[in-house]
């Protein structure tokens, strides 16, 4: 009979224990999910990452399984804001509290893995890219791990990032010039990164 909640959808699992008072499941209350989710072959998630720039270098993780570099940030958990997601993920990846500046980019991404846990999934990921506010210094506290695996902070010189495999590739030609407003960018694996 206990199965028989795994078989419920989440929302209805939640509404029934509103309605009954049983808040012994304080996790499934507070919500501590990511937005996304996978079906069949394809994977979504709802993501804020952090462009955090420091003395001509732009911060990026990395670890020993991924051959490539990563944006710092990750999920935005239900009913969690994405500039409270970004100041989450900096300080949890960075052992920082750096302060949020503005909302730079929107990114639509449209990839297929090709390592991982996803490895062979299509990939639609929407995330909001928020500027911070230098704080004069490259020194961090990491201590991060994603998926088990250490992960590692790296600050890749601005003028010389086109050297590396950095994602999301727009940054290299992003971090080239002045904004003011938000971007609103598309990435599809296919085909060149477009602003609109």
């Amino acid at each position: 009979m206990h199965t028989i909640w795994y078989w419920l959808p989440y929302c209805m699992r939640i509404w029934f224990y509103t309605l009954i008072g049983n808040y012994m499941e304080e996790e499934l209350i507070t919500m501590d999910y990511d937005c996304g989710f996978s079906n069949d072959n394809k994977w979504f998630r709802y993501r804020a990452a952090a462009i955090i720039v420091e003395e001509g270098c732009v911060l990026f993780a990395g670890n020993e399984i991924d051959n490539y570099y990563y944006s710092i940030g990750g999920a935005v958990h239900i009913g969690e804001t994405a500039e409270d997601a970004v100041k989450r993920e900096v300080l949890e990846e960075t052992g920082v509290a750096y302060e949020i500046d503005r909302l730079a980019v929107i990114h639509e991404n449209f990839f297929t893995e090709n390592q991982g846990s996803l490895k062979g999934m299509d990939c639609h990921e929407i995330a909001m890219y928020f500027l911070m506010k230098p704080r004069g210094t490259k020194e961090l506290q990491s201590d991060s791990y994603t998926q088990g695996v250490k992960e590692n902070m790296y600050w890749l010189p601005i003028s010389e990032l086109d050297k590396y495999r950095a994602f999301p590739t727009f940054m290299k030609e992003y971090l080239q010039k002045e904004h003011s407003g938000v971007e609103h960018i598309v990435s599809n694996e296919t085909k060149k990164a477009t602003k609109r």
